[in-house]
């Protein structure tokens, strides 16, 4: 089974905003560089963090994320440069600012789009390894073939930024992905192991541009698949360069 890389996306902050990449470093038992790389805890989240950066992984349950709050999938963009982000959403002004200085222009700007009835958001903070649902350093890996197959399904378009994964491949046959569960692929010159299919949530029931549910995606996946996993989890092998366009074997 043959395919080629078709996108590579990294998300800086958990749940707020993502970015394109050409290409990117990969090195063994480690995370896509820069992924996840911060968060926002909750006011609740608080109580295991303890001061200053969190010197271990956190659960989710700690931080800001989409399944809480359908507004957060529509904020947009990244890194503008090496100390400043930048990130948008259709109903706020674009925010500019340093991760290192100003976390707390981040929390005030995303304020409107969470919850009142939820704890509040606290602060940003960096990840000792990387603030992933799972706490093992892996990649994720998804099929353009097979959200495509789940588009005809759902009889809409449902795009790519609202799953949050990491390498997009195209050329697969749907949903052929899931039988790769235990095995070795390359990816240009580097080896990933396949550990276990993604487990999906409410979040990805929201549309990215409007930051509104727009679809039912655990059932349409229960009825389309038979689960509601979309996507594997993989773990570098063998480390090395990748980019738009290099061939993935199974």
């Amino acid at each position: 089974m043959t395919g080629r890389l078709a996108r590579i996306r990294r998300h800086p902050i958990k749940s707020v905003g993502g970015e394109d990449l050409d290409r990117v470093t990969l090195a063994p038992a480690r995370r896509l560089p820069g992924d996840r790389e911060w968060a926002i805890l909750t006011q609740s989240g608080e109580r295991h963090a303890g001061q200053g950066e969190p010197a271990t992984w956190l659960p989710k349950s700690c931080f800001l994320r989409g399944v809480a709050a359908a507004p957060l999938q529509a904020v947009s963009d990244g890194w503008m440069d090496e100390r400043r982000m930048r990130l948008t959403h259709p109903s706020l002004p674009d925010l500019i600012f340093e991760p290192e200085t100003e976390g707390a222009r981040l929390t005030d700007w995303i304020a409107p789009l969470w919850p009142e009835d939820k704890p509040a958001a606290s602060r940003l903070v960096r990840g000792a390894g990387i603030w992933t649902d799972v706490k093992w350093p892996w990649v994720s890996i998804l099929s353009l073939s097979t959200l495509s197959q789940l588009e005809e399904s759902a009889g809409k378009s449902l795009g790519i930024e609202r799953w949050r994964g990491n390498l997009w491949v195209e050329g697969w046959e749907p949903s052929a992905e899931r039988d790769l569960i235990g095995h070795v692929i390359r990816l240009g010159t580097i080896e990933l192991r396949v550990t276990e299919p993604i487990g999906r949530c409410e979040a990805t029931s929201a549309n990215t541009d409007t930051g509104t549910r727009d679809i039912d995606m655990l059932a349409t996946l229960a009825s389309t698949f038979g689960h509601t996993d979309f996507g594997i989890y993989a773990e570098v092998v063998t480390g090395g360069d990748i980019a738009i366009g290099d061939r993935i074997a199974a």
